[in-house]
């Protein structure tokens, strides 16, 4: 019998980590018989160098490099150890596996991912339609391309106040001189426009979730994050069961038809009992293995919608759940990365 072989990039577990050692993790859970195979930006992405979870890793070109470059690497990596499905689970990667992926399982390469549509939504611009739609409010919201409309819309929302790139990048600011640096500093990296996002008190409340494409869903976990480090990424938090929260994604995933992982980050105000939409993210977050501790494997469940089975849908979890996050390390032979370094694979 065949061993099944599934690509996951996002293995860069550093102070920023990305969601790929969790899916890697729950997948392992899930069959440890399967193999992970790494598909890495940077040599020195930690992954690399975790054997006893990702049996094999390829140096990736950057998504910029162009669709050609990538999916002949892919292609090599298919034929060099058979893998069987991806899961990509970075922003900057997927609009290049969504225009791809009927290409990509022709050649064997099965996914589950969003329409070019449903990524579209994750722009920060399109949250007060999408809170609209699902039933809840958004912060105050204005796009801003130079200083005029930067200073009228702080003057709308006050301080202090968010500045955040179309996709990526946030900033609290407190001040004008503040916003003016923070604002060059987005334009720089990522260009116009800017948002700026009303600052909304209350809780962090966060739902990770896999929708089916036809407005049902393989399962959701809603968790309320307890400590958050200077990044803003979570430390630890708790699983909660706010009937806003869940009520709000079932909407999400019936309304948009949503096809594949998403996570809905939101501030909840206990005070007005009023939930606020804060971002859209159409993969797996970084903390996507307290789903699988809490008893919802999502990797699985997306792995096996993009191999044509039928998931699991059930997804009751027992709320007061603890997930911590914690610092490891190990050491290895640097031989490992000379040879990625060298050879792009290891």
């Amino acid at each position: 019998m065949k061993v099944l072989a599934v690509g996951i990039s996002g293995i860069n577990a550093v102070d920023n980590p990305g969601p790929g050692v969790g899916v890697a993790k729950s997948l392992k859970e899930w069959n440890k018989d399967i193999r992970i195979i790494g598909l890495a930006y940077d040599p020195m992405e930690p992954g690399v160098y975790m054997n006893w979870l990702i049996e094999k890793s390829y140096l990736m070109p950057y998504p910029s490099q162009g669709a050609d470059s990538y999916i002949e690497r892919l292609l090599y990596i298919k034929n060099s150890c058979e893998i069987d499905a991806v899961i990509p689970t970075l922003d900057a990667e997927l609009p290049l596996y969504i225009e791809y992926s009927e290409r990509l399982k022709s050649y064997g390469i099965a996914s589950f991912l969003p329409t070019r549509e449903q990524f579209r939504l994750r722009s920060k611009e399109k949250l007060p339609e999408i809170a609209e739609k699902i039933g809840v409010k958004s912060p105050k919201t204005f796009t801003v391309i130079d200083y005029k409309t930067l200073q009228n819309a702080l003057n709308q929302v006050g301080y202090p106040a968010m500045l955040k790139g179309l996709f990526y990048k946030a900033y609290k600011v407190y001040n004008y001189a503040e916003a003016v640096e923070k604002f060059n500093v987005i334009v720089a990296e990522w260009g116009y426009p800017v948002i700026v996002q009303e600052v909304v008190q209350g809780e962090e409340i966060n739902l990770v979730g896999v929708g089916d494409g036809e407005g049902g869903h393989f399962g959701f976990l809603n968790i309320k994050k307890l400590w958050i480090t200077q990044l803003g990424k979570i430390w630890t938090g708790v699983t909660i069961k706010n009937p806003k929260m869940i009520e709000a994604a079932e909407n999400f995933v019936k309304e948009f038809k949503w096809r594949g992982a998403f996570e809905l980050e939101c501030i909840y105000d206990a005070q007005r009992e009023e939930l606020y939409l804060i971002e859209i993210n159409p993969r797996f977050p970084a903390w996507v293995f307290f789903a699988t501790g809490a008893g919802i494997n999502l990797p699985a469940r997306l792995l096996m919608a993009s191999l044509g089975e039928e998931p699991p849908r059930e997804w009751n979890y027992e709320v007061g759940k603890l997930y911590i996050r914690f610092t490891d390390d190990f050491v290895t032979d640097m031989k490992v990365f000379q040879k990625i370094a060298t050879t792009g694979e290891v």
